[in-house]
């Protein structure tokens, strides 16, 4: 492999040896294996260590040691890489099938945010979700792309900057949010499936807290949208109760 792959691919883990084993089996069966695979473990003790140290010779770079959080463990892994593109494939998700990573390369140019589809697994139930091929403020106000259907280009984080450990699960939307709306950086629309999640991670069962920090994110950081954005929200609510009121008038005449 080359000291400067085209692909690092980068999974954190803590306490979760089997998503963890279903993560490696997906990236090493992968019949393009021309990739960095980084492996970042937050010291675990449930086998976690003992599972990537049966497949050491196939990783490129692992450690296991307390971090303070996923994104410090992702960081430490951006801190590790020598590829051009990252992808995070945290522990539990899954490439789409063992070609997916083949049939794609010739996306790979020159774009900072390549992004696909993505397979949403719930009680053994799958559904295909399809991300927006435009990506702007509304986006990322009403939604997000997610991190194991993204590539991003190493540079990006240079500009950016890492994810904010101060976060404890929006910092990847964040990081997005400013590449995208602040930085107007450019990104490239796959209408494939890249990857499968799974919906039982911290971000899916923690909506309260996932829509909490995504409104600090949008007071702190974009005040002026975000004021804009309850501005248009209240006058089309103004706007849509005034036409109920006419209506209701022109009746009494």
């Amino acid at each position: 492999m080359s000291k400067n792959p085209l692909i690092s691919i980068i999974t954190v883990n803590l306490n979760d040896v089997r998503g963890l084993d279903r993560t490696l089996r997906s990236v090493l069966s992968q019949t393009w294996q021309e990739f960095e695979y980084i492996v970042i473990d937050g010291g675990s003790s449930d086998g976690s260590r003992e599972l990537i140290e049966t497949y050491d010779n196939r990783i490129s770079e692992w450690l296991s040691e307390p971090d303070s959080g996923i994104y410090n463990a992702m960081n430490k892994g951006i801190k590790m890489a020598n590829g051009s593109y990252f992808l995070f494939l945290n522990s539990g998700d899954e490439l789409f099938n063992s070609t997916v990573l083949e049939e794609n390369l010739e996306h790979f140019q020159s774009f900072d945010i390549i992004y696909f589809d993505i397979l949403l697994v719930f009680n053994n139930e799958t559904k295909v979700h399809k991300y927006p091929p435009i990506l702007n403020f509304s986006t990322f106000r009403n939604g997000a792309i997610g991190h194991p259907t993204s590539f991003i280009k190493r540079d990006l984080f240079s500009s950016v900057g890492y994810y904010d450990e101060n976060l404890k699960i929006v910092a990847d939307w964040k990081f997005y949010f400013y590449a995208v709306v602040k930085y107007n950086c450019s990104y490239k629309k796959v209408n494939t499936v890249l990857s499968k999640f799974y919906m039982d991670g911290i971000s899916s069962t923690n909506l309260k807290l996932l829509e909490k920090e995504r409104k600090m994110v949008l007071r702190e950081e974009f005040f002026a949208h975000f004021n804009n954005a309850k501005k248009k929200t209240l006058l089309d609510h103004l706007v849509i109760n005034s036409k109920k009121i006419l209506k209701i008038f022109s009746r009494t005449i």
